[in-house]
């Protein structure tokens, strides 16, 4: 039996290496898969499928794409093995007509979901849709499109957004997570945490205002869109919380946000 509404959620993915690894974020991942309800079906919003044009992968066996270079082959060894749905990409499209949506045979499933379910759904039994970002519209576009799935909720599927709400890969520090991080991650990863908990909406959308260094936070905006599909989704006074955060590598919020009940095993 279903709940009467899925949380929806936003996870820091961060290094594809996660995958394979065991630390604090795929334990917290793992945490948050458990708590969770079985899903009808996953429609996710990847930072990875950033294109012109709307598309939802409407095949009945996605791929595993490994879409990033200079990483281990085990890395590029690994397979999820979840099945699509094409029932629930005709879903996606209608809830987000009139807006034209290619039924896409072609993409997959890339390493902004596999390396996050890998560890929230190890056995990969539950069907997965990914639905690309149009790179040619605004925040508010992406923002109203989550607004416009917010039914699936009601219907036993888990929206799940993943990118990262600081992401800059030009100011990396690989030595690790214990290196210190950037004061203004730390800052612009407080204030979009402050701004979910008001429900602040507006402020979210128009993120590049939420610090003067908003611009080193999010120097591209493919990572933090994500973020807006899932608060898009959010009914009013419905309560968030952050079964994760931290910054890893000095310049990646690995932030996770849930919207709705979710009660951590």
């Amino acid at each position: 039996m279903q709940p009467s509404r899925m949380p929806a959620l936003f996870i820091g993915h961060g290094n594809p290496m996660n995958t394979l690894a065991d630390n604090r974020y795929t334990a917290a991942w793992r945490r948050i898969g458990a708590s969770l309800p079985k899903p009808r079906a996953i429609v996710a919003i990847s930072a990875h499928w950033y294109v012109p044009g709307v598309a939802v992968t409407a095949m009945p066996l996605p791929p595993t794409i490994h879409d990033f270079a200079g990483f281990p082959q085990p890395l590029f060894d690994f397979r999820y093995r979840a099945v699509g749905d094409p029932a629930m990409a005709g879903r996606v499209s209608a809830l987000l007509q009139p807006l034209a949506v290619e039924m896409d045979q072609r993409w997959g499933i890339d390493h902004g979901v596999w390396s996050v379910l890998a560890h929230m759904f190890p056995q990969a039994d539950v069907p997965v849709v990914q639905l690309s970002m149009d790179r040619t519209q605004p925040a508010t576009f992406h923002f109203e499109l989550g607004r416009r799935l917010a039914p699936l909720r009601d219907e036993g599927v888990l929206m799940l957004g993943s990118g990262n709400v600081v992401h800059n890969l030009a100011l990396l520090k690989w030595q690790g997570e214990a290196d210190t991080s950037y004061d203004w991650a730390v800052r612009f990863e407080q204030a979009v945490k402050n701004r979910l908990t008001r429900r602040d909406h507006a402020s979210l959308v128009d993120y590049a205002r939420l610090d003067t260094h908003a611009h080193l936070a999010v120097p591209t905006p493919e990572h933090y869109l994500p973020l807006l599909y899932v608060i898009g989704a959010q009914s009013k006074d419905e309560a968030v919380s952050f079964p994760l955060e931290g910054i890893d590598m000095a310049s990646l919020s690995m932030l996770a946000l849930a919207v709705g009940e979710l009660n951590l095993v």
